[in-house]
């Protein structure tokens, strides 16, 4: 006797982002790369974790004083106190003002998610979403679900083989009323007069901004500087949503932990809000995780531990500059055709390579280096036992290639 299965009528769903990862596994070629992680490498290859976060995991793991039963809803307090002095600044004057406050999320896009349902629910005119970023996104997946209607634009130019700022200006006339959602915001390098007139946009059309900080101190290794801009924001008296991610920047991957940080204009908003977020974090996941959150805590409040994995940062990002500087070197003496300037000016892990399709479509099939269509690349995956089988393989993809439709620039001429 059969029944009808209540899946029936259930279809197989696109593939998202990590086909690529499953291909690259599948493939049984010895020297095979995958240069598209997420997570940060180290130069041996396996994901980077910082030497402060082993050793307090051990401490953490060894304390007979700790139990472990479930944390509120709203989280670790000290754990978001941290985290708030960390983006905003000691400091800073909303947190004195008690106009910031924050919620304790689960993995890279529980801020998101939280903050999506509170906007769907309290910011009932606001059904449009813009989300001006260096990369694609998950963020725009998270509003369409809940039926927001979502526009997607990158800052990367793939012509001109850089950040182009001005599109935050420039691209889409915003409407009056609708989300601005900002990724990667330290790639977002206006001039001060253009920081002034985005900022004098979004207050004439209340517009209403929700910023993503997914690795501080992976851009620069000045963990100030990479937050600077979301600071002029509060000093200017704005209100908005921040998804801030401590995963990558502590190497605590498989415990993902974060804070959707909420910045109000006063101290009896920022409790309304956050009473609202405690029962829609309630609905979402009711108790987030532990462990990640007392590492990051115990190294954040304890300043010899602080200044330890500061000073990891600071080794991580320059190693990345490093590299950058020898994949453009190499390139320039293999006489790759065009100018690669472009490697070194990118902030961050990851960055472009300013490859077209044919040419990325080349490395995967003939070299089985692996990258994403989009030619963005993690820099961390590249090291002194692949990094000469890397670059000839670009170059031999750029030479053969040549007569197509190319991104490349021509090499400026003194």
């Amino acid at each position: 006797m059969s029944t009808l299965s209540v899946f029936m009528d259930v279809p197989l769903a696109h593939k998202l982002e990590g086909s690529l990862l499953k291909t690259y596994k599948q493939d049984d070629y010895p020297n095979k790369m995958f240069l598209a992680y997420r997570v940060c490498m180290t130069n041996e290859g396996h994901p980077w974790v910082s030497l402060v976060v082993q050793k307090t995991r051990l401490q953490i793991s060894q304390d007979p004083s700790l139990n472990y039963e479930y944390l509120p809803t709203m989280g670790l307090k000290s754990f978001i106190q941290a985290s708030l002095a960390l983006l905003l600044g000691k400091n800073s004057q909303a947190i004195v003002e008690n106009r910031v406050g924050g919620v304790h999320t689960v993995g890279d896009s529980g801020a998101f998610q939280l903050g999506v349902q509170f906007l769907r629910t309290w910011h009932k005119d606001a059904r449009i979403v813009y989300i001006i970023s260096s990369q694609k996104e998950l963020h725009g997946l998270i509003f369409q679900d809940v039926g927001f209607t979502v526009y997607e634009y990158s800052i990367w130019d793939p012509k001109k083989l850089c950040m182009d700022p001005d599109i935050l200006l420039n691209v889409v006339e915003i409407p009056h009323g609708c989300v601005l959602v900002m990724g990667n915001i330290i790639d977002c390098k206006l001039t001060p007069s253009g920081w002034a007139k985005l900022m004098s946009m979004i207050k004439s059309k209340q517009i209403f901004p929700f910023f993503d900080i997914p690795c501080q101190g992976l851009y620069t290794s000045d963990l100030e500087e990479d937050t600077r801009i979301l600071q002029y924001f509060v000093s200017q008296g704005f209100e908005f949503f921040c998804s801030q991610s401590l995963s990558k920047n502590f190497g605590i991957y498989d415990e993902g932990v974060g804070i959707l940080v909420v910045v109000a204009v006063n101290n009896q908003q920022l409790l309304c809000v956050l009473s609202q977020l405690e029962g829609l974090a309630q609905a979402l996941w009711l108790n987030p995780p532990n462990t990640g959150a007392r590492i990051i805590t115990s190294i954040l409040c304890n300043p010899a531990l602080l200044g330890e994995w500061k000073q990891s940062l600071k080794e991580v990002v320059e190693n990345i500059m490093l590299t950058k500087e020898k994949v453009k070197e190499k390139l320039r003496l293999l006489g790759t055709p065009g100018s690669w300037g472009h490697i070194t000016e990118q902030s961050g892990t990851h960055g472009y390579l300013g490859l077209n399709s044919q040419q990325v479509e080349y490395l995967v099939r003939k070299k089985h280096i692996y990258i994403p269509k989009n030619g963005q690349i993690n820099f961390s995956c590249i090291n002194a036992n692949n990094i000469n089988y890397i670059t000839e393989g670009i170059s031999e993809a750029v030479l053969l290639t040549e007569g197509s439709e190319m991104c490349l620039p021509k090499e400026k001429k003194p």
